[in-house]
């Protein structure tokens, strides 16, 4: 049944903008805009920020009814909850409950994590500190954080890394698909301390047209270079999900953490 938790709705472009972004272009706008300021503290963060208006959640119970297990999902720009139902039955994972998330901002008939044709920053740090939110609330529902999974789709795997290995508790898992990481040194630099405890899957395909695979190939490189524990996987697939040979590794790196 749909549940509400905080969040900013910022106004919404007047005209449409270009789908394709030069990648690499886009990062370093953002890595030249980024906030001098930041509280990794949980504390302080809620000090520090009201938030007024609300992210749109499904929830999707587990078949085993006493289970605590939870995935979190976050689709990607311009999808919504509803073009995620389709996963639980897909992975199969009988103990497992799924929260279905919204993004913030409404886009064309859906949603978007952040502001992707322009800097993408103060979204990408507006959407953590929501999902931060949302995170302690699971806790507070009885779902401890080392029982969830958060996982997500292109934006959805940008805020998935980027909240993930900021969250200072560990997790069961982080799942990225066809995304890229925002500012990576940056964010290495503000690691939580269990960031390098985290399992981090990230997916991505060998013919993708929107977010080319030799940069988050790099990426990806980076962070296991700072001694962070990421399992990479490239696939012959566009900027989609390849069905069953990629869910299976999905379905395994889940269960791999319980």
């Amino acid at each position: 049944m749909p549940r509400k938790f905080p969040a900013l709705r910022p106004s919404l472009p007047e005209l449409p903008r270009p789908i394709v972004v030069p990648f690499l272009d886009r990062l370093h706008q953002a890595a030249r805009s980024f906030p001098a300021i930041f509280q990794k503290s949980l504390a302080d963060y809620r000090r520090l920020n009201s938030l007024s208006t609300m992210l749109e959640c499904e929830f999707i119970p587990a078949r085993e009814a006493s289970s605590k297990r939870l995935m979190i999902v976050l689709h990607g720009l311009g999808d919504s909850r509803e073009g995620f139902r389709w996963l639980p039955d897909a992975l199969d994972l009988p103990w497992l409950s799924y929260l279905l998330v919204d993004a913030p901002d409404e886009y064309y008939g859906g949603f978007s994590w952040y502001d992707f044709a322009g800097d993408i920053v103060p979204g990408v740090r507006r959407s953590r500190e929501l999902l931060f939110e949302l995170l302690e609330a699971q806790r507070a529902q009885g779902f401890l954080s080392d029982q969830i999974c958060l996982g997500g789709f292109s934006q959805g795997c940008l805020m998935s890394i980027d909240v993930g290995l900021r969250y200072p508790r560990r997790l069961a898992g982080i799942v990225g698909i066809s995304g890229y990481v925002c500012e990576p040194e940056k964010l290495i630099a503000e690691l939580s301390p269990v960031a390098r405890q985290q399992r981090l899957l990230v997916t991505h395909g060998q013919l993708d047209p929107m977010i080319p695979i030799d940069a988050v190939r790099q990426q990806m490189q980076l962070l296991q270079s700072a001694g962070l524990r990421v399992e990479w996987h490239e696939l012959a697939k566009a900027h989609n999900i390849a069905g069953e040979a990629e869910l299976a590794v999905i379905r395994n790196f889940i269960r791999a953490g319980y």
